[in-house]
């Protein structure tokens, strides 16, 4: 018996086809365009060929700015995904405690990226901010205006007060779904709770984590208001990330060819990263599938 095939569907795909062409295929090409070229007045365009990229990845300031982001990316990586694992596991999964946990834990997600930036930017401040006041009164010389090290600090705990959450809500949906006949047989087997953390609960949650590690790397290794808004980039050069660099090559220096390969090389270096992530993490679980069915 042959398979019916309607290809009406396609007139159902269709919108979304045309908005996601005119959102991001279209203006795709335009930077891909200027890559490519150079722009003086009157849109005068005069091919240059991968002039651009040479000149990028030979750039000191590209360097620099790439090992920022990647540092940056690496942490928020190693303190947000085992905090939202560990407050993932204290939350109740019954009673009344489980909407009040979901609804404070909703709610850094709803604050806008800007808001963030200046709460944080308040908030550190030496003379008016609780948190610079309170680090000060300490003895704690606090400031991140002046200190690169203050402002990293500043910049990770703001993007871990912010976004953790989002891993302790994908993480909690996961734990969710475990049968309750996992733990039962696991109780009577006498199993420790670590041996149901990482026989159960973990191999259980090993999609969603994947989607957090994955949200939380690119979320982390574009992210561009929240520490503009709080430092600017600065002290210096200490906290401006790539994104930081290409906004003020492309706006700041009108620099269109050199910000158009910047931010081809950035979406690249992005790609590969995620897909590095995702094969890794796939083939771990893919592994752990495989052990646990030989026992």
């Amino acid at each position: 018996m042959e398979k019916t095939v309607n290809n009406k569907a396609w007139f159902m795909v269709l919108p979304v086809l045309l908005l996601v062409a005119f959102t991001a295929v279209i203006p795709l090409m335009t930077v891909v365009n200027y890559a490519f070229q150079d722009s003086f007045g009157n849109n005068q365009f005069f091919w240059v060929g991968i002039e651009w990229f040479q000149e990028l990845l030979a750039s000191e300031r590209f360097h620099d700015a790439l090992v920022r982001n990647l540092i940056f990316s690496f942490t928020i990586l190693a303190i947000e995904i085992p905090l939202g694992i560990g407050i993932a596991l204290c939350m109740p999964k019954k009673g009344w405690g489980v909407p009040v946990c979901l609804v404070l834990m909703a709610l850094p997600l709803l604050v806008p990226w800007n808001v963030v930036g200046t709460i944080w930017q308040v908030f550190g401040r030496a003379d008016i901010g609780l948190l610079g006041y309170f680090l000060n009164s300490l003895g704690i010389n606090y400031n991140y205006t002046q200190d690169p090290v203050a402002a990293w600090a500043t910049v990770i705990v703001m993007d871990v007060w912010h976004w953790t959450s989002l891993v302790v809500l994908l993480c909690y949906a996961g734990l969710v779904s475990i049968p309750e006949a996992y733990y039962q047989a696991a109780r009577i087997d006498g199993a420790s709770r670590w041996a149901v953390f990482r026989y159960i609960q973990l191999p259980k949650m090993h999609s969603v984590l994947l989607i957090a590690v994955l949200l939380r790397f690119m979320d982390s290794f574009m992210i561009y208001t929240e520490p503009f808004v709080v430092t600017g980039g600065g002290p210096g050069n200490s906290t401006t990330f790539l994104s930081i660099d290409l906004v003020k090559m492309a706006i700041g220096q009108f620099d269109l060819g050199p910000a158009a390969a910047m931010s081809l090389v950035y979406f690249l270096i992005i790609l590969l990263f995620s897909w590095v992530f995702y094969t890794v993490m796939n083939n771990a679980g893919t592994e752990k599938k495989q052990y646990a069915g030989e026992e």
